[in-house]
């Protein structure tokens, strides 16, 4: 026999399905969170299925993204044989399935026949914080993209609204910046507050550290930026 266990993962918890033998399903599906727990009741469920067909059930799963990080650690732990496919390859071989219904119980089983149908690659045991570091730096890499975006979106917005108020503060971006922005956010707004109301506001709560006379000097700055915009009170 060449029992397997398909697992069909999702965000804590998985659907699982396993196989004594080609077209040989192994009792019914069942669901497992991605706990301690759990996973210790699934590995006494696969060590019967091994006592059952004489050979140790291999594991295959989907990649998705971070969540099947948990599984693979522990597998690797147990020393199972596991087969971790692309999500492209997983997905065109579902299509070509005549049962077109998406469920978590048909993909577990999905997983399981494809195991059979196809000659796949062993997955290589790598370092579970190697793993854990490619992630994160994806995340990284995918957030420094969303901040700069939202910089660029943000001058996009302040170039309609008050476009003449970059180059007040040395970072347009820092702290005070937006703080001042944000309770006065339109050039008329700012005359309408006025010199000393515009220095209080700075002084008091917005900037540590920095003297009455920075602020003031500050919105003596913004007034003139003010009076310059060719926009008084937005679009």
């Amino acid at each position: 026999m060449n029992p397997v266990v398909g697992i069909d993962v999702a965000k804590g918890e998985s659907q699982a399905q396993i196989f004594l033998d080609r077209n040989k399903l192994y009792g019914k599906g069942f669901r497992f969170s991605h706990t301690i727990t759990d996973l210790e009741w699934l590995h006494g469920r696969l060590k019967e299925v091994e006592k059952d067909s004489g050979c140790r059930p291999a594991i295959i799963l989907e990649a998705t993204g971070h969540y099947h990080l948990p599984i693979v650690e522990w597998a690797e732990e147990k020393n199972y044989d596991l087969y971790i496919l692309n999500p492209l390859l997983a997905q065109r071989a579902k299509k070509t399935h005549l049962r077109k219904v998406k469920t978590d119980k048909l993909d577990a089983v999905h997983l399981g026949e494809l195991y059979y149908k196809e000659e796949f690659e062993p997955y290589q045991k790598q370092e579970t914080h190697w793993l854990h570091l490619r992630h994160l730096t994806r995340q990284h890499e995918a957030m420094t993209d969303m901040y700069v975006q939202t910089k660029l979106q943000f001058r996009a917005v302040l170039d309609q609204v008050f476009p003449t108020y970059e180059g007040v503060f040395g970072d347009l971006y820092s702290t005070v910046s937006l703080g001042v922005l944000e309770m006065y956010s339109t050039p008329g707004a700012v005359k309408t507050a006025g010199v000393d109301k515009l220095a209080e506001c700075m002084n008091t709560k917005l900037v540590r550290g920095r003297s009455p006379k920075w602020a003031k000097e500050k919105a003596i700055d913004m007034m003139a930026a003010a009076e310059k915009s060719p926009f008084q009170e937005g679009v």
